[in-house]
């Protein structure tokens, strides 16, 4: 009940959405109603609702229609999304034979203390990736991103930029980018990912390999 009008809780409208909605949409919804993150620098940031409530709740509901979908929904959905850009990045990679990429990770100095959270991380590899959407076009964030950038090639880490460009030129450019910061770490590459010609698909320079 809001201002006297009846309301459904979070965890019943996503049931509710599950028959009009896609799987990766329904991702989307989770990853944003459970995102959290208790690094040890920054802000902290609590669920809406935890992933177990999420799952619990769904539980009670055996006989829903979308039920198929919201549980493979439910199987992709991670903590720690910060926008729908980042859960469609982290489900774009999920596609390919990469290692997988987590939210929350921290990049730690040589005292192990934090100091960058970036959007996806695969600590194996000391590899990264953040999406820079249109906020990161501003003064104040770009001064932001320019310590984040410095601070994390001076750990030793290889930072992946992905902006909307990117993801229009479509997942060859985002997969290509990330498997060759991988091998930069140490990856195997096993089915040469990192190989294919990016030429002609950039849209600063088509004479890029």
């Amino acid at each position: 009940m809001c201002a006297g009008v009846p309301m459904t809780s979070l965890q019943r409208t996503l049931l509710d959405l599950a028959p009009m909605l896609t799987v990766e949409e329904l991702v989307d919804i989770a990853d944003q109603l459970a995102s959290e993150h208790h690094r040890s620098f920054g802000r902290q940031v609590y669920p809406l609702v935890s992933l177990d409530a999420l799952k619990a709740y769904i539980a009670e509901h055996p006989r829903h229609r979308g039920l198929a979908k919201l549980h493979a929904a439910l199987d992709l959905a991670r903590v720690g999304s910060d926008s729908p850009r980042e859960t469609m990045l982290r489900l774009m990679i999920g596609r390919w034979p990469l290692p997988e990429f987590k939210h929350n990770v921290e990049i730690r100095d040589e005292h192990g203390v934090g100091k960058v959270g970036p959007d996806l991380g695969c600590e194996e590899y000391r590899t990264c990736a953040e999406y820079d959407g249109a906020h990161h076009f501003s003064p104040a964030q770009q001064a932001k991103d320019h310590d984040r950038d410095y601070i994390t090639k001076n750990l030793g880490w290889h930072q992946v930029l992905i902006n909307n460009d990117d993801i229009w030129a479509g997942e060859l450019v985002v997969i290509t980018k990330i498997a060759r910061a991988l091998k930069l770490g140490g990856w195997a590459d096993p089915t040469n990912l990192a190989e294919r010609s990016l030429q002609g698909l950039l849209n600063t320079r088509k004479d890029f390999e």
